[in-house]
């Protein structure tokens, strides 16, 4: 099987980096650069036309979404037990990626790019203000959720991925979560795993080797 993960620094594309990882799969990685506008590329459109990362192509095959490539991975992988093996729990995970992706995603692109939500001027502070406050709302979500467990199962699965993703990034757009404990015991958590050490430090990487060719 040949998989290949499209892959931009920052991007939620993390998550999946994560879940084959945990997964053992044997993958490579093709990097974008969204600086460069590499994602609207002829190239990049025929594999994704809605010029967004994470796509994953199998065999020659193209799937993007974190909601369909996580449960692709956990089912093609099932020794890794990356959700829950009883029906109703695997669905409330499938909840969970959703959620991550539209219920919190879209106001993490409205705090890193106002303009593109509303171009009324002096408009961007409003918008970064309200968008940050249904963000907060949405991690005192997952803060009770997250209250007495490590993950939110009885074990690692791919929302703790997601999610994961979507504190960092809340982090690197100087959304403070520090009033959320639970959120954040889960993100250090998160963080002390091998296969988070091993995207970062490859995130790092690719960062390095973008900031050489511009």
């Amino acid at each position: 099987m040949n998989i290949v993960l499209y892959y931009a620094p920052h991007t939620c594309a993390l998550a999946p980096y994560v879940t084959l990882t945990e997964a053992g799969a044997d993958f490579t990685v093709q990097t974008v650069n969204l600086r460069k506008k590499q994602q609207f590329s002829p190239e990049y459109l025929k594999i994704n036309p809605k010029h967004k990362v994470p796509a994953l192509i199998v065999d020659g095959r193209a799937l993007s979404e974190n909601v369909a490539i996580h449960p692709w991975v956990a089912r093609t992988f099932p020794k890794a037990n990356l959700l829950p093996s009883d029906p109703w729990e695997e669905l409330k995970a499938l909840s969970i990626h959703s959620w991550c992706s539209g219920g919190i995603h879209p106001f993490l692109a409205r705090v890193n790019n106002p303009a593109k939500v509303c171009t009324t001027p002096g408009s961007e502070e409003s918008v970064v203000k309200e968008a940050t406050a249904v963000l907060h709302e949405n991690f005192a979500v997952a803060d009770d959720m997250l209250k007495g467990r490590e993950f939110f199962f009885d074990h690692f699965t791919t929302p703790d991925a997601h999610f994961f993703w979507c504190v960092r990034r809340a982090g690197e757009l100087g959304v403070d979560t520090s009033q959320f404990a639970n959120v954040r015991a889960h993100f250090e958590r998160m963080r002390a795993r091998p296969s988070v050490k091993k995207v970062e430090a490859f995130e790092a990487s690719v960062l390095a080797d973008f900031a050489k060719a511009s």
